[in-house]
Order: C-alpha cells, then structure tokens, then sequence
C-alpha cells in the first residue's frame, strides 16, 4: 500500500533554500482517507516488527529516531503507536527534560551520547541535544546555568553548536548508527485546540503544564530557531523529516513509512550459518529427537 513517496516529500537533507513556511503543518500528501492510512499504518508496524528482528539479529548497524516538536504535536503518540509492535528487547525510547545537575557538569552532548542505541537496537530520543539551540536559544538566560566559562559564550555560539552537533552526527554515521530526525510542524491554531481538549477533559488533564501556555508566547521565537536549526543541521547522512503534524493520523504514517524505509535501506538479514555450525545443529537435533 503506496502513498505517493512520503519519505522524499518531506525529507530535507540540505538546509541551503529551507524555509518553514514551504511546508503545511495540515498537509496530507495523496492520502485519501484517515481509513486508509491507519490500515496503511498497520502494513507499515508489521514491517518494522519484521525487519527490527533482522536488525537485531545481524547486530551490525544502530538506528536512533530523534523527535523535535512544540508541545502537544503528538511525539508520544508517534512513538507509541509507530513501535507498537517492536520487540522491547531491541528498542530503547528515552525522553529529555530539563537537565540534571550531574548533567549539567558536561557538555551539552554529554548527557544524550550515554544514551545512544547499541548495534541492533533502535534508539528513539524524545527531545535531545537539539534542545540546546531550541529552548536554550529562545530562551538565552538558560546558558548561564549550564557552567560554560563566559568567555566560550560569544555571539557565535549556535553556530558553534550547529557544527559541533553535525560533526557528531557524522561521527555516528560513519561508525554505524542511521539517524533520522523527525520535526513534527505543528499550527499553532492546532496546538490551542489540542490544549483546550486537555482541559475540557478529565482523563487529560494530566497532561497540561501553565508552562505550556507561557512558552506559548514565544511561538515566533520557536519557530525561527526551528527553522535555523533544520537550516545548519539537515545533511545526507542525518536528513530531517518535516512532518505535517495537525492530523494525527497522517503524522503517524509519514513516521512508519520512514521508518521501513530506513530499515530497508539497510539490506538486512538474518545471518548465516556455517558448516560447522550447521553440523552442531543437526547434531543436536538428533539427540532431541532421540530422547524422550
């Protein structure tokens, strides 16, 4: 089941002529129906399921899964529903909020690199080091906290974390991890919605913070360091994916079609027995069979 090539649509792997604005946070690409994407979705989990177990079993390459967004884009959503099927043994999801105080005794990489996927595994990083040039950009003050010497935070600063974070995406790249990196582009007349269905709703009000309502105030501000960000550090080898995030439901697809991509890409399989393997096994089974 192909729904025109969503993982090239929305895939930006230079940030030369990006501009937010070219893409529609509604958008829904050729996809006739919410019916026909969930049951493209459900094509799209058995897939992964199918080709994680190779992944895991070849125990070569690592693949990390990074989700950027403005609140109430629906990562955990995504992620949910996207892994639903994966074999927790070879996944590992770790979600980043505001940094700890051990954490804050390193660098800004320093807390996300303890967490990367081993080989065979995916890693799904819920927020991550992008953080630092999002939050902490809006947000300046933040970097006071954070023990750098004053005289390493000068005006060129983000664009010394853009080429610190692109030199370590290469990094992983060349040592075996696929990255893909995923901006769920939220309208902000969507998130108001979706924050109104959290407090009209019992069950949901959980998931409300006041602090979603003042950062809200920042929307421009975030959207011209979400735009910047993918501007410096979108490449061939760590590409990111601008989702259209105001329908769930297609939100979801374009992530699991992605992902099976990737995964395809990757020409995985099982690994091979040799004879003298092979003759351990029919050995072993002619003792089980022999036995009662």
């Amino acid at each position: 089941m192909k729904i025109g090539n969503l993982e090239k649509t929305y895939r930006v792997e230079s940030g030369k002529h990006f501009r937010l604005k070219d893409f529609d946070p509604a958008d829904t690409g050729d996809c006739p129906s919410k019916e026909y994407a969930e049951k493209a979705l459900q094509q799209g989990i058995q897939s992964t399921v199918e080709l994680q177990n190779m992944l895991y079993a070849q125990d070569k390459w690592a693949v990390l899964l990074i989700f950027q967004a403005m609140d109430a884009a629906g990562k955990d959503g995504a992620i949910s529903h996207v892994m639903s099927g994966v074999n927790p043994q070879g996944c590992q999801v770790y979600s980043f909020k505001v940094p700890t105080p051990t954490e804050l005794q390193h660098d800004f990489l320093w807390r996300t690199t303890c967490s990367l996927p081993e080989r065979g595994h995916i890693g799904i990083f819920n927020r991550s080091y992008y953080e630092e040039v999002l939050v902490v950009r809006v947000h300046p003050e933040i970097l006071k906290s954070e023990k750098t010497p004053p005289s390493l935070v000068g005006k060129k600063i983000w664009d010394e974390r853009f080429e610190d974070i692109r030199c370590f995406e290469r990094h992983m790249s060349r040592s075996g991890t696929v990255i893909r990196k995923f901006f769920l582009h939220l309208s902000k007349k969507e998130q108001k919605q979706r924050f109104l269905a959290r407090l009209d709703h019992p069950e949901k009000n959980w998931k409300f913070s006041a602090a979603d309502i003042r950062e809200r105030k920042y929307w421009d501000d975030y959207q011209d360091a979400y735009e910047d960000m993918i501007r410096n550090t979108a490449s061939e080898e760590a590409p990111w994916y601008v989702v259209p995030a105001d329908n769930k439901w297609f939100t979801r697809l374009v992530v699991s079609t992605v992902l099976v991509d990737t995964l395809e890409s990757l020409k995985l399989s099982y690994p091979k027995v040799d004879a003298a393997t092979r003759k351990e096994l029919e050995a072993a089974k002619k003792e089980l069979l022999a036995r009662k």
